[in-house]
């Protein structure tokens, strides 16, 4: 019966793409219509049920208009992560948990149609001799798209689903991901101008949580973001600019880069700079930034915020050339003030997991110290049972704060105060 089903598709989306006319723009209602007359005409004679038909048009019109099976993933808002590995391994996150999608694409060609209609939707170029992509769907969503020769048994897509309303700090709150007092902690440190910089591993709400820390900055100053795609949901400022960098394509456009686009925004007047996240030589250019007289905030991968250290280090020597380590440490703990790490636990939950700031003065050895402010501790219960997150547990701790802010200046200088403690 399932292969009868997929034969008739096949014969009703065929009929429907011969019957086009490609002479004119056919609206989606006009599609619609094509559809229901080629499914009447084929199932008058068939025990089909209404339902089953009009799973059959959706499932026709998405193959022509849309992403084919892919959008009725894509239109499901509790599905957080697409994963597909060719055309029969297709993979969903939902809930945190990972699990096999029964649908497949009914070829590869198939699937590579879906991929060229992704890249053209954002202006970006994908094929044999340029095999990996980054671009973004119409809702926001992430793309990575692999092919081969590179991914082996490709085409290899995958998609980042990001919530269509913002995840606002509190949110965050009700989630587990941060208490009251650290959201009240970091909002003053915005307001007051401090350069922040999230770190966390993948998956680790990095993104999110600068959208949510974004919300802190005053409504009346000018904003600049700078993504490799566009993400970030900022909301509720006027004066915001948005830029997006740009492969090279075979129509001649000439690549635009993370660093053109840094270097362009500190000439347009930015009160604060948000990079989305730096991975290379860009890091340069957004510390240059930070030690220029602009706020600015940003994201990068790693472990811990000690290990982010090295990773800054590591990238600003890419961009920086033969610029001696004591000088590049020194713009780093000259350029950021806090790190803010987040970590994904067992139980799928994500959560702050230590915050410290970077002391100005490097040590006798010539490195950057870090002063711890808060960390998470999970409580020795949940420690103990080692069950959180495989029988419904929920991780639970709270965050201790582990040292007081040295260096106040911007706190002075805007005329603010660190939230009261709290018991």
């Amino acid at each position: 019966m399932e292969l009868r089903a997929e034969e008739l598709k096949k014969a009703v989306r065929q009929q429907v793409v011969n019957a086009i006319d490609y002479t004119k723009d056919i609206s989606d209602e006009e599609m619609y219509e094509l559809i229901d007359k080629e499914i009447i005409r084929r199932t008058r004679s068939l025990m089909m049920s209404v339902d089953d038909r009009k799973s059959l048009r959706m499932q026709i019109f998405h193959s022509i208009r849309k992403l084919d099976i892919l959008q009725q993933l894509v239109d499901d808002c509790t599905v957080t992560e697409i994963m597909i590995n060719g055309t029969e391994n297709i993979f969903i996150e939902r809930n945190g948990s990972i699990r096999k999608f029964e649908g497949a694409f009914e070829s590869k060609e198939k699937l590579e149609d879906v991929v060229q209609q992704i890249v053209a939707g954002c202006n970006r170029v994908v094929n044999e001799s340029s095999p990996i992509v980054d671009a973004r769907l119409s809702n926001g969503s992430r793309v990575n798209i692999v092919l081969n020769p590179v991914a082996l048994n490709g085409p290899i897509i995958t998609i980042r689903r990001f919530p269509e309303k913002p995840i606002t700090m509190d949110r965050l709150i009700a989630l587990g991901s941060i208490s009251e007092y650290l959201r009240d902690y970091l909002s003053v440190l915005v307001k007051a101008g401090y350069n922040i910089f999230i770190s966390g591993g993948t998956g680790s709400g990095k993104t999110t949580f600068l959208n949510a820390l974004s919300d802190f900055i005053p409504k009346d100053l000018r904003v600049i973001t700078v993504e490799d795609n566009a993400e970030l949901q900022i909301t509720g400022v006027p004066n915001l600019v948005r830029l997006e960098s740009r492969n090279a394509n075979v129509e001649g456009c000439r690549e635009i880069t993370i660093r053109d686009l840094i270097k362009s925004s500190l000439r347009m007047r930015p009160d604060w700079l948000i990079v989305g996240e730096v991975r290379g030589g860009e890091c340069v250019d957004m510390l240059q930034a930070m030690n220029t007289g602009h706020m600015a905030m940003s994201t990068g991968h790693s472990n811990s915020a000690k290990d982010m250290l090295y990773r800054i280090e590591t990238m600003s020597l890419m961009g920086m050339g033969e610029l001696p380590l004591p000088a590049v440490r020194g713009q780093i703990s000259a350029g950021i003030d806090i790190i803010v790490h987040l970590g994904r636990f067992r139980d799928k939950s994500r959560k702050v997991v230590e915050i410290c700031e970077l002391e100005k003065e490097l040590d006798s050895m010539g490195k950057i110290t870090l002063n711890p402010l808060f960390r998470f501790e999970e409580d020795r219960d949940s420690i103990a049972s080692g069950l959180a997150g495989f029988e419904g547990e929920r991780i639970k701790g709270t965050w201790r704060e582990v040292g007081e802010l040295k260096d106040r200046q911007k706190l002075v200088a805007a005329g603010l105060d660190l939230p009261a403690k709290r018991g």
